[in-house]
């Protein structure tokens, strides 16, 4: 508690904090005259002094013979004092300093000591460099909180920039498949075939984002962030489960523009609406238990096998175009052709499941990353399934769409998470278009960046197990798990990996669907 004596207001200085005050000389300290109150330093007017008044996490019984709860200390440095006019014994400490200690009310709920330590003259500048002193930190200070704000908002940016950008590239592509798709399918394919429900689904999706957020956020529907990377710590109160808005309108739009009467679609879009509920599940739990996991690893995967499991079987029992004439085969480039796969296309279809829900999940670690990623594979996977099935590519657009309405909220700085809700269910939306189609080549290449994220993950177990038993010691290829992390730990920024990421996926989508169309 702080007072001077030209007012009667009082100044009370917590953990933590600083203030300034004006005297002349050093402050002459009373005891309390309340238990409440640690110490009264009392100033007379015109000389400046700082304050900084700090927690101790540790006793200092030692070096003060003190032996009650845990201190405080309070550090004063003065501008232009004259050291004759200390009235107090002082208590050298090594480094030439002055301390001095005022005891307080005993007991347990007391504040604690207070402790004064007076800065050493050398640190002090003379009176004649206050002036000038005063204003080049001033004005230091000033500029380095600018900094820190103009970099945050140039981050920002970024992420508005790179989320254009990816809009833009969208947009010319499906505009040019759409004039010259005539000649990838040769058949004639209403106009606005893929760029209609590619638009639908973002403007539905971007709109939906400002009503369904807000409701989030007053629902408490936050997320849970895991102790590392401390970075990420600032996210902590971002809404999840953003998938609840994302997915139904991507799956409705496709379903109302094929007319409810593509066997592919309707497939698709049902595997995709049973990984989100497994994701919903998830999410909840996360939630109600307030931490990190929600669905034990292993349940999960075996609801993710079940799925996929469920979804072959329907596949045997559908009648699904192909111009193949006969069901589980896999074009591949030439010279390999087209591969029959027969029972074990039930295998392939499972772990195409289970490796791109895990896969999307485990790449939806920063703002963006998740969400522009998927839509460029699916671009990919439409340009590759179009001459098999052009309603599957109609699907893939609109969930493409989807997506990128979801960056218009969850690009860099994000104001809600897709969660495991859309994570799960993008990764299964995307294998159910392969595994209609057989076109799990081009869904390797489209989705290169989300298997490098799960392949770091399993690369790190395998290496760190494999030494632990080698050696006796674990080592590790990465500093952490996924990839991001790593690049994030190395001092890359969010927003550059972002859009790293968006460039290398563009390529991969492009390459996708040029093996796709020749794999025909």
């Amino acid at each position: 508690m702080i007072r001077s004596p030209n007012s009667s207001s009082w100044w009370c200085c917590y953990s933590n904090c600083c203030c300034c005050c004006s005297s002349v000389n050093f402050p002459k300290f009373l005891p309390s005259p309340s238990h409440q109150l640690n110490t009264i330093l009392t100033f007379p007017p015109n000389v400046h002094y700082y304050f900084k008044l700090s927690a101790s996490s540790s006793r200092i019984s030692k070096r003060y013979g003190y032996g009650g709860p845990p201190i405080k200390r309070l550090t004063i440095a003065s501008m232009d004092w004259d050291m004759s006019s200390f009235p107090l014994d002082d208590r050298a400490d090594s480094d030439g300093s002055v301390g001095y200690t005022f005891s307080s009310s005993e007991g347990e709920e007391s504040d604690g000591d207070i402790i004064l330590n007076p800065i050493t003259d050398v640190d002090i500048p003379t009176s004649s460099e206050r002036r000038q002193s005063d204003d080049s930190l001033t004005t230091a200070a000033q500029r380095l909180a600018m900094m820190g704000r103009s970099r945050k908002r140039s981050r920002v940016k970024y992420g508005i920039l790179i989320n254009i950008g990816l809009v833009t590239f969208l947009t010319m592509l499906l505009l040019l498949l759409d004039s010259h798709a005539w000649r990838i399918v040769r058949l004639p394919l209403p106009p606005f075939h893929l760029i209609f429900p590619f638009t639908a689904s973002a403007i539905l999706v971007s709109f939906a984002g400002y009503i369904c957020v807000p409701l989030f956020r007053i629902s408490k529907m936050q997320m849970i962030i895991s102790k590392w990377p401390a970075r990420h710590s600032s996210k902590k109160g971002t809404v999840t489960m953003g998938g609840l808005f994302l997915i139904p309108i991507g799956v409705v739009v496709a379903e109302v523009l094929v007319g409810f009467s593509s066997t592919e679609v309707s497939g698709a879009s049902i595997a995709t609406l049973a990984f989100a509920t497994i994701g919903l599940i998830d999410d909840f739990l996360t939630l109600v238990k307030r931490r990190k996991i929600g669905l034990s690893p292993r349940i999960r995967i075996l609801f993710e096998v079940a799925v996929g499991t469920l979804f072959y079987f329907w596949l045997c029992t559908r009648n699904i175009s192909s111009p193949y004439s006969i069901k589980m085969v896999v074009p591949l480039p030439l010279p390999l052709g087209l591969i029959c796969m027969g029972s074990s296309y039930l295998l392939l279809t499972v772990l195409g499941f289970v490796s791109m829900t895990n896969g999307v999940e485990l790449t939806d670690g920063l703002d963006g990353l998740a969400g522009g990623t998927a839509a460029l594979s699916f671009i990919g996977m439409s340009i590759a399934v179009l001459p098999i099935c052009s309603d599957l590519a109609v699907f893939g657009a609109s969930m493409a769409g989807a997506c990128v309405g979801f960056l218009f909220h969850n690009r860099y700085k994000a104001s809600v998470f897709m969660g495991d809700t859309g994570a799960l269910a993008l990764g299964g939306a995307l294998a159910a278009m392969a595994a209609s189609t057989g076109m799990f080549f081009p869904l390797l290449i489209s989705s290169g960046v989300i298997v490098l994220e799960a392949l770091s993950v399993i690369l790190q177990v395998s290496y760190f197990k494999t030494t632990k038993r080698l050696h006796g010691i674990g080592r590790r290829l990465f500093k952490v798990v996924p990839l991001h992390y790593h690049l994030e730990s190395c001092g890359i920024k969010e927003p550059v990996i972002v859009g790293g990421a968006y460039i290398i996926s563009c390529i991969l989508m492009l390459y996708a669907g040029y093996v796709g169309l020749i794999s025909v």
